[in-house]
């Protein structure tokens, strides 16, 4: 990933528990910033950069992912005093996101409908980093060039909130998948399930785990691992013991979608 530094602080972002904000960087271009400081802290940024860069893996659509050097001074124009605090306690390495200028969020309701091999591919990746926010109500997806864009994955990988049996869990049928937004349209999880199994190797997984900076792994961020190499290798070995449980996770998501077809 690469690694920039923002310049301008454009126009927050006022939606979402994580008050995100819209930056120029020295690249020139626009970034959605994610906080370190927002409510939802550091993990949710591990886990933004692990379920996409998986997703990317997977052939999803995802906006590059960037870290991104914060300046807090960047904040002082803003007149919201909460929206300042959070970009002075948000100080040093951030995440962002590539903006898409003139993307609108996908609703179920006005459609199009995606095609069934995207909508399954959606589901399975979700049911695989237990992603819980992808909902008719909040499906962070975006339609830009009348293609679908995956974002905001910071509430998956929930597990890391608790890091007690964590293996064990990983093998959850994830239920959560019956209020996926593409669940109607998801009529090839096999197919999704084997594009999993070929995509999601330990290589691709240890690649992934590998992007997410020293700083925010370690003793410091979770007591309970001695090293940073500790902690990052327990998220690899969670999403291997993950793939253990496709054939679960699938057929839940299978029983889910005829109850609603």
């Amino acid at each position: 990933m690469r690694t920039i530094t923002a310049t301008r602080y454009v126009t927050p972002l006022r939606e979402g528990g994580s008050v995100p904000a819209i930056i120029e960087a020295e690249d020139s271009g626009l970034y959605v910033l994610k906080f370190r400081g927002a409510g939802q802290g550091i993990k949710a940024l591990v886990a933004e950069i692990v379920s996409g860069e998986l997703a990317r893996a997977l052939g999803l659509r995802v906006p590059e992912l960037v870290l991104v050097e914060l300046d807090p001074a960047l904040g002082r124009a803003e007149p919201d005093e909460e929206i300042r605090d959070l970009i002075k306690a948000s100080a040093g390495l951030n995440l962002g996101m590539d903006y898409l200028p003139g993307s609108i969020t996908f609703d179920p309701t006005v459609g199009p409908a995606p095609e069934a091999a995207e909508a399954s591919a959606i589901v399975c990746f979700d049911a695989y980093v237990t992603n819980v926010d992808r909902t008719p109500k909040n499906p962070n997806m975006l339609s830009w060039h009348k293609a679908l864009w995956l974002i905001d994955h910071g509430a998956s990988l929930y597990f890391h909130h608790a890091w007690d049996d964590y293996l064990e869990r990983s093998q959850s049928r994830f239920p959560a998948v019956k209020d996926h937004v593409l669940l109607p349209w998801a009529s090839a999880l096999p197919e999704a399930e084997a594009t999993l199994r070929q995509r999601v190797t330990a290589d691709v997984i240890q690649h992934v785990v590998a992007c997410v900076p020293d700083a925010w792994l370690g003793p410091a961020m979770e007591p309970r691992f001695a090293t940073v190499a500790e902690h990052r290798e327990a998220y690899a070995s969670y999403l291997l013991k993950r793939l253990e449980a496709v054939s679960a996770f699938i057929e839940e998501a299978q029983r889910a979608r005829a109850q609603l077809v």
